[in-house]
């Protein structure tokens, strides 16, 4: 199942398996999805319609996934601290942010009713400023795009809502579309 292609260029072990988090903590987490029969889908359509563009332009040895699939049990190490540092894991929402993708909770409901799926990455040598431009230009058809400044990776969903909606944050988290004014022409 790891090796299980998603597009042209990534499997499902590359998106289960990226994170800092992920690789931290590999022997405690189980990074797959469980609703396989949705989740394989939304992945391979975020792949097909963001990710195989992106890469096809920009070259597979410049991009780096930083965060795709998220499991039950590695949102829940996200939440905990490090206990050297005292810092949290990660941030996670998983009722906004689509990285849980169709994955149901215990109570057999979607933990993202927004369904889809999402990722984070960055291209090496390029200011993602420039990337979002490009995506925009190339009318990829994402739901979500979180841009978090130049030197950062951006967070890309597909979902079926498709709003290319585009949003930033204040230092306190709050998302917000001011620092974004010139790609919502």
């Amino acid at each position: 199942m790891q090796d299980q292609p998603l597009g042209k260029y990534l499997t499902l072990e590359e998106f289960c398996t990226c994170t800092q988090t992920y690789r931290r903590y590999a022997d405690q987490i189980d990074p797959y999805p469980k609703n396989l029969d949705e989740i394989l889908p939304a992945l391979e359509a975020l792949c097909h319609h963001i990710i195989d563009p992106v890469i096809d332009e920009f070259g597979r040895e410049r991009f780096q996934l930083t965060y795709g699939f998220c499991s039950a049990d590695l949102k829940q190490w996200l939440a905990k601290r490090d206990p050297r540092t005292g810092i949290k894991n990660g941030k996670v929402s998983p009722s906004l942010d689509q990285h849980m993708a169709h994955e149901l909770n215990r109570n057999g409901r979607y933990y993202c009713q927004r369904l889809g799926a999402a990722c984070d990455f960055r291209i090496q040598g390029i200011a993602s400023d420039a990337l979002v431009t490009w995506m925009l230009a190339q009318h990829l058809p994402f739901d979500s795009l979180y841009y978090y400044g130049p030197d950062r990776p951006i967070h890309v969903s597909y979902g079926p809502q498709q709003k290319r909606d585009i949003w930033t944050f204040t230092v306190q988290g709050t998302p917000t579309r001011k620092g974004v004014e010139q790609w919502l022409k």
